[in-house]
């Protein structure tokens, strides 16, 4: 088992002005242990196929993750954002497994 410190990523609606919506992000840095190390072949159906993990990373989570780990969207490993697939709460951590890269905007 590897250890992990990396960035985990949050994104919440919030209204800007009065019927405006948009999305506000914000990072937090967590350590974290490395439970699992895989990686998924997609079928062959593009001619460039997207890459995909299925890592799993453990955290102990603080006030913050707990109360805001519905809306966790990425986190940082090996300096690529990838997308978090699924968040298994196993008290007092935080269990992620890890998909595709993420690549949705993250600015404010």
């Amino acid at each position: 088992m590897g250890k992990w410190f990396g960035k985990i990523g949050c994104s919440k609606t919030v209204e800007t002005a009065p019927g405006v919506w948009s999305e506000r992000y914000e990072e937090r840095e967590y350590y974290g242990d490395i439970l699992r190390r895989s990686r998924q072949y997609p079928s062959a159906e593009n001619l460039n196929d997207n890459v995909s993990i299925s890592n799993q990373i453990s955290v102990i989570a603080d006030p913050f993750a707990l109360e805001n780990f519905p809306y966790m969207k990425y986190l940082y490993l090996g300096g690529v954002k990838w997308t978090i697939s699924n968040i298994e709460m196993q008290y007092p951590r935080l269990i992620f497994t890890l998909g595709g890269v993420y690549n949705a905007e993250t600015e404010n």
